[in-house]
């Protein structure tokens, strides 16, 4: 069980949240805001995320394989376009964050196949799941199980 209801207890700070995510999600294409989605929350470990998005992607007709590989991406790169992986490592760079993260390198692989405005939108799109990913687990959000959410 979710231990608050941050939408009603927040709901001025939860509407922030929610602005960024709409923002995201009409800057960044279907396939991609999903797969940078996934990869973030399999890095942080949010089991809500991860089935939220793994379930979206499968919604928006991404492949399984291609799915499951988001947790390996950089040893199953043929199921990748190139400028899904270098957003994937873009996502794996901010998420991460730290000194030797948003190298030159991998911020200069993103802008081959990104301009400007697309990055900013990435940039911000793996932000917003990583705001999205510690409110999850700091109120224990878990996947929900029922009829509209059927396991199989």
């Amino acid at each position: 069980m979710t231990r608050i209801d941050m939408g009603r207890t927040n709901k001025l700070g939860y509407a922030a949240v929610l602005g960024l995510e709409a923002y995201s999600r009409k800057s960044v294409e279907p396939r991609l805001y999903e797969l940078i989605k996934l990869r973030a929350s399999i890095l942080n470990g949010c089991g809500f995320c991860v089935d939220m998005h793994a379930t979206e992607g499968a919604k928006r007709g991404i492949p399984q394989r291609t799915l499951h590989a988001v947790g390996a991406w950089q040893h199953a790169k043929a199921l990748f376009e190139e400028r899904e992986l270098a957003a994937l490592a873009l996502t794996d760079a901010v998420t991460r964050l730290g000194p030797e993260t948003v190298t030159d390198e991998i911020w200069n692989a993103a802008a081959q196949h990104f301009d400007d405005g697309e990055l900013g939108a990435l940039v911000l799109a793996i932000c917003t799941i990583n705001v999205w990913n510690r409110v999850a687990i700091a109120t224990e959000m878990t996947p929900p199980i029922d009829d509209k959410h059927p396991i199989a």
